[in-house]
């Protein structure tokens, strides 16, 4: 219990520094916890030290621990690719969807969303390096996207979530993330709902925040190295 609680003051505290390293220094950067295989006790040690978001990737494992931890006020968002037959699982459960990248997994997500809930927020999943490999959309459809889901009545539209190419090359990193922000900033003129740009991991956390990341996804530097749970 006392290493996470120490990671995560550790966390807040270079979080608070890079911020205040760069002219916006009123704006919000959140840590959003990735907790993907580590179990629900993990889970509950972090929140009793005072973390609340909690990022899944995998749908039944992050059930299992969704049902385990139901006495805490957390607050679930799902990052992992979707696939059709588990968005009923996904709208039902979840406060936030980082992964938003098909049109069709939109439509399911707000037809889905039961009406005693909230609107399911969504972030839009921009693949800004186009990456083969990558899921999310590109960067060129980005406003056209966002204009459908908007039209969605149990979903709102909260912004962008990327996952740059990797590389050595800080220039390039800098460039994806400075590309990135400028897609947020376009989006946020045009939706009042828009505040989060959600980019940036334990590794490039500092150049994230510095190049305008309102939250960033953290795993390995909070909860150590990854632990082995069934993925499903």
């Amino acid at each position: 219990m006392t290493e996470i609680k120490t990671q995560l003051s550790t966390l807040l505290n270079k979080i608070e520094q890079f911020k205040n390293s760069v002219s916006d220094q009123d704006k919000t950067v959140k840590l959003l916890a990735v907790s993907k295989t580590w179990p629900a006790e993990k889970l509950r040690i972090a929140f009793n030290a005072g973390q609340f978001s909690f990022g899944e990737n995998y749908l039944q494992e992050a059930l299992i621990k969704i049902s385990a931890l139901s006495d805490l006020e957390i607050e679930w968002h799902f990052i992992g690719p979707i696939q059709s037959n588990k968005t009923r699982e996904i709208a039902e459960h979840f406060d936030w969807v980082q992964s938003v990248d098909r049109w069709k997994i939109a439509q399911r997500l707000s037809k889905q969303r039961p009406a005693e809930l909230a609107p399911l927020n969504v972030c839009l999943q921009i693949n800004i390096d186009d990456e083969e490999s990558k899921s999310g959309i590109a960067a060129d459809d980005t406003l056209d996207f966002a204009a459908k889901i908007n039209q969605l009545d149990n979903l709102q539209l909260r912004g962008l979530m990327i996952i740059p190419a990797k590389t050595d090359d800080p220039l390039q990193q800098r460039d994806s993330f400075h590309r990135a922000r400028k897609l947020y900033q376009q989006l946020s003129i045009l939706y009042p709902s828009v505040d989060t740009l959600s980019m940036g991991m334990s590794a490039d956390m500092q150049e994230a925040i510095e190049q305008g990341s309102t939250m960033v996804r953290i795993g390995s530097a909070l909860f150590g190295q990854r632990h082995t749970l069934n993925k499903t």
